[in-house]
């Protein structure tokens, strides 16, 4: 039996991107948006609440290190708001710190830079299923 095509979306997510480095940010919303993944991105902490307090996200990818609002502290504000999106942080340093800081504040997973696409384009498809999921359950 063939293995299921994981690089190809359920439905149809709804991703915002957020991150400093504006190439990054142009890479990944191409790569989303050939994969037929409606994607936004953003480039600072503060953007990302403000965009998330107007639109509805499935899923956030969101880097730890920006000026100003961290990501960790972006994560902390929209658990306290209620926001209901998966988190998929990103960072390009490996930390035990910052591990267990997006546990607690809910983060669905936690990804290096640079990550590979498809294993990235997985943690999204999966993250937005239990997103549907929970969703089915209110």
């Amino acid at each position: 039996m063939k293995e299921p095509d994981h690089t190809v979306m359920p439905d149809n997510p709804k991703v915002l991107i957020v991150d400093d480095e504006e190439q990054f940010c142009r890479s990944l919303l191409k790569i989303l948006t050939t994969r037929k993944i409606t994607a936004t991105s953003v480039n600072r902490g503060d953007a990302a609440l403000e965009e998330l307090s107007r639109n509805p996200y499935d899923v956030v990818l969101l880097d730890v290190k920006m000026p100003g609002i961290s990501g960790i502290e972006v994560l902390k504000l929209m658990k306290e708001r209620g926001i209901k999106a998966e988190v998929i942080v990103l960072s390009g340093h490996a930390s035990l710190e910052t591990a267990v800081e997006i546990v607690k504040y809910g983060a669905y997973d936690y990804l290096l830079k640079p990550c590979d696409t498809d294993e990235l384009l997985l943690k999204i498809s999966n993250a937005f299923e239990q997103r549907l999921e929970k969703k089915k359950l209110r």
